[in-house]
């Protein structure tokens, strides 16, 4: 198979059903790929979605209505939302999108790598193309390790449960599940093997840079608790790119009903990845942010101010004090599952933080503020212990980072911390006075953290197995 010279391109419509069969292909085109530039052009994928369905409602900054909950059948979203380890999720995930794609993503990645050398071209090319997709290969084994398994805990990672490494090109693949720490090992080598070939500015935005390339490395040494090296990868990455855009002066502009500033011009994007495809948070409904949410954004900031709607009676439960995101993706693009140039200057604050560097953490966070909040107390005070200067990091991670990947992969990494650890309490319904209002509780410890692997995927693989105790219906 390595010595194939030709693929067919209908492998951009692949579905990955398991581990095992991740690699069928249904050709449906004869459009043959043979050269080094042609393999080079197949990294450049817009439109790359993740669906959060698995995990939307299992953090503390989303909501759902509440006639989505109250007397519905338990279905993924009010198991999630409630916090019920109760309920059978195993025989509710029946098939994830988000499995599908990213493994689809994955083999199409390894197809370049594994057949690229042996195509006609420049060897420069080929270089390129091999490293721009071990970068994306890499960063769709990230997304799915903190899925499917436990957040990284350096004193449990070589043994917790994780994922099918797909490391190459196969058609006769039968892939066993790595722990957590194989995976992150995965990860960082791909990463080392890809950067000394990556571009500074690559032919399009759909090409990885190498801002994107060391943000990206910054973030999985930051989850390992890889203090220094982290610190130094986003040091780099803000050495490429270090923009932020400024939402004050935007807002002074009359915001996204006046100006439109769509992916290809928000100067932070590093990286185009979406939840759901172009059309980024464009479903009102689905992206309620909780009242907890609402209230620590206040009244003087740009990034709820300028996006959310806190008066619709059709999408929101009056009274609640939740909101939503009301901002089409032609009107303002913000990232939420790709990487933008303030979740680097979050991670540096973080390290600061982490080094007892709490002056340097605020000075970054108050630089950050200064293109985000519109009037009162812009610069905070540097706390006196770094426990109070990592929770200003924390809040500031969750206002800026919103919606997509980010809050349920904190909280999962930062739960493997007993000083850093959440548990998140849900007090429901707030407006409806039919049913009982209870408090629920989501300890930091809970299964639910970890998403079982599809049903689908873990009747076709048998040699795929849960990281959580639960049981399979066969």
């Amino acid at each position: 198979m390595k010595h194939l010279h030709t693929i067919i391109l209908s492998l951009i419509l692949l579905t990955a059903a398991s581990c095992e069969e991740y690699t069928d292909l249904t050709p449906k085109g004869a459009l043959v790929v043979e050269t080094a530039d042609q393999f080079y052009e197949m990294v450049s994928l817009p439109n790359r979605g993740y669906p959060i369905n698995n995990f939307q409602y299992l953090v503390d900054d989303q909501w759902m209505k509440e006639s989505n909950v109250i007397g519905v059948t338990p279905n993924i979203n009010t198991i999630n939302f409630t916090f019920d380890e109760t309920t059978d999720r195993v025989s509710l995930i029946n098939n994830s999108s988000f499995y599908n794609q990213a493994y689809t993503y994955i083999n199409r990645w390894n197809t370049i790598i594994t057949l690229v050398d042996d195509s006609k071209g420049e060897s420069g090319t080929k270089q390129l193309a091999k490293a721009e997709a071990k970068i994306n290969r890499a960063y769709d084994h990230f997304l799915l390790v903190n899925h499917y398994a436990k957040g990284y805990d350096p004193q449990t990672a070589a043994n917790d449960g994780g994922i099918c490494i797909m490391d190459k090109f196969d058609l006769e693949a039968q892939p066993s599940k790595s722990t957590v720490a194989q995976v992150y090992d995965f990860i960082q080598k791909d990463i080392e093997d890809a950067l000394p070939y990556l571009q500074e500015k690559p032919r399009d935005v759909y090409h990885p840079s190498l801002a994107f390339a060391y943000a990206f490395k910054a973030k999985v040494h930051l989850f390992k608790r890889e203090i220094a090296l982290a610190k130094e990868a986003a040091e780099k990455s803000l050495s490429y790119n270090n923009k932020i855009f400024d939402m004050v002066a935007y807002s002074a502009q009359g915001g996204p009903n006046v100006l439109s500033v769509p992916a290809a011009n928000n100067i932070e994007v590093l990286s185009y990845q979406y939840m759901t495809g172009y059309n980024e948070m464009n479903f009102a409904y689905q992206n309620i942010i909780s009242p907890e949410l609402r209230t620590l954004f206040g009244t003087n900031d740009a990034r709820f101010n300028l996006f959310f709607n806190t008066t619709s009676t059709t999408n929101l439960d009056q009274g609640s004090n939740t909101a939503y995101w009301a901002t089409v993706y032609t009107r303002f693009f913000y990232p939420t599952v790709g990487m933008k140039t303030t979740e680097v200057y979050l991670m540096l604050a973080e390290c600061y933080a982490r080094e007892d560097k709490l002056t340097e953490a605020v000075d970054i966070l108050n630089t950050l503020r200064a293109k985000r909040i519109l009037s009162g107390t812009v610069n905070l005070t540097v706390p006196a212990t770094r426990k109070e200067t990592m929770e200003l990091v924390i809040n500031e991670r969750r206002k800026e980072l919103l919606l997509g990947f980010n809050r349920f992969f904190d909280l999962k990494r930062l739960n493997t911390e007993t000083e850093y650890a959440k548990t998140i309490t849900r007090v429901f319904p707030i407006v409806n006075k039919t049913v009982p209002q209870k408090t629920y509780t989501l300890l930091p410890n809970s299964r639910l953290y970890i998403i079982p692997f599809p049903l689908s995927v873990l009747i076709k693989n048998p040699k795929l197995t849960l990281n959580t105790d639960e049981k399979v219906p066969f």
